[in-house]
């Protein structure tokens, strides 16, 4: 019976690591987190609300997709014979199969929303200024990327709602001058979508994207750490430090925990949506692009499609443009500014809650610029024409904050960042909601 004896001591042993054992382990652990955060940290960065934890969200989806995305790779086929059987497969077969495609898929959608956010706060605390510069603008970057990766891997599941989305979206890319045709034939391996643009898409989202995006991370994270954190406005005196280990580990801990609960509840009792398989014959009638892309679709509608393009493209140049624009340093770190840049920035989102819809409304039941300038070429009437009105019309809500709320520069940027991003939220939301059969607008079932 010694060999029973000796196997059960090696068992107790593996059980129960010796205690230098367990040191080197955390010291491995406490290497990796103070290699990515540094060894102390300001109090006031701690405050949930000054970050609302944000880009470690994002981070933790970030790295929640690749694992759900290796796993889904097991079970799918890129094939459009094959492809929306594997899914069902793994919907109704597969052991927690659904469950693991509705993180997967709730995951990429909460993504782009809290880039989005994280974006907006940035903007809001000035954490653009002075050395940040350079990675608000590689922010931006990394806000496409994620539009890359939902917009990828939004056609695999080859049913009804991802082919005419994703057909929808490469047609927009066709009215970009020079280029457009060329992106657009490049991506979908031919004139249309088919059996090339599954394996294309497929291909860029659990290969090329995921690699791209491990790097774009690990570099955002190392410039946010160089640049000396989370921006915080100018201290008056002495600030308190505190250690990473246990305080901002302990709160990034909560937080995570918080959001994968959350979205496991929530993928268990909303799954992921599946219409049925592709049919190229038969469109459904809205056909919609992808909701992220709805914003812009609505502004088609409205105006010429190089138009829209334009517009969208000036909305993000600009965006690259405000470190530039707003040297208003001594306010990093402050929400909107001041006291009257948060009160602009309200004023300039309310505004925009009125005057989208107005507009919107006009536009579908009284404007026609079109038909009330026949003999102008549509380009110009439909097109160059709203253009400058929608810039016209940007430029008069920068000076009117300005002048009627006496705002600095910076202040009336913030309520005129509030008032586009109030515009692309209604757009995004009538397109969702209140665009039926034809595109006509909708009010109701």
């Amino acid at each position: 019976m010694a060999w029973l004896t000796d196997l059960t001591h090696r068992l107790r042993f593996r059980r129960s690591p010796p205690a230098d054992e367990r040191s080197r382990m955390r010291a491995v652990a406490n290497n990796l987190i103070l290699h990515l955060h540094p060894t102390r940290v300001p109090a006031p960065a701690l405050r949930f609300t000054h970050t609302w934890g944000l880009g470690g969200i994002s981070a933790l989806l970030s790295v929640l997709l690749i694992a759900t995305g290796v796993l889904l790779m097991f079970r799918y086929d890129a094939s459009i014979e094959r492809a929306y059987p594997a899914i069902q497969t793994l919907e109704t077969v597969v052991p927690f199969g659904a469950l693991l495609r509705g993180l997967h898929h709730w995951a990429a959608n909460l993504l782009v929303v809290t880039v989005v956010l994280h974006l907006v706060r940035v903007f809001l605390t000035g954490g653009f200024f002075g050395e940040r510069r350079g990675n608000w603008l590689f922010g931006l970057g990394l806000l496409l990327l994620v539009l890359a990766f939902n917009f990828t891997g939004y056609l695999l599941p080859w049913d009804q709602l991802a082919f005419w989305a994703i057909t929808v979206g490469t047609g927009l890319l066709d009215y970009i001058p020079v280029l457009g045709k060329a992106v657009a034939t490049f991506l979908l391996g031919g004139p249309e979508v088919g059996q090339a643009a599954l394996r294309n898409f497929y291909a860029l989202h659990v290969a090329v994207l995921p690699a791209v995006l491990v790097l774009a991370l690990s570099y955002h994270f190392w410039r946010v750490r160089k640049d000396g954190g989370v921006a915080l406005p100018e201290a008056t005196g002495p600030v308190e430090k505190l250690t990473t280990i246990p305080h901002l580990v302990g709160v990034e801990l909560g937080v995570a925990l918080v959001t994968l609960a959350g979205l496991v509840i929530f993928a268990m009792l909303v799954p992921a949506p599946l219409e049925a398989m592709a049919n190229p014959a038969h469109p459904p009638n809205p056909a919609k692009a992808a909701w992220y892309f709805l914003g812009v679709q609505e502004l088609l509608l409205h105006m010429h499609p190089l138009a829209a393009l334009a517009l969208s493209t000036i909305g993000l140049l600009g965006l690259a443009a405000v470190p530039y624009w707003d040297r208003e340093a001594s306010a990093i770190g402050v929400l909107g500014r001041s006291a009257r840049g948060r009160e602009v920035a309200l004023a300039g989102l309310l505004l925009s809650l009125l005057v989208t819809p107005a507009l919107v409304l006009l536009d579908e039941w009284w404007l026609d610029l079109p038909g009330w300038l026949p003999g102008w070429p549509t380009l110009i009437a439909n097109g160059l024409l709203p253009l400058l009105l929608s810039l016209g019309g940007l430029a008069a809500v920068y000076w009117g904050l300005r002048r009627a709320l006496r705002a600095r520069h910076g202040e009336a940027l913030v309520g005129l960042f509030s008032f586009v991003v109030g515009a692309l939220l209604v757009l995004t939301v009538i397109g969702i909601f209140f665009r039926g059969p034809n595109m006509a607008l909708v009010f109701g079932t």
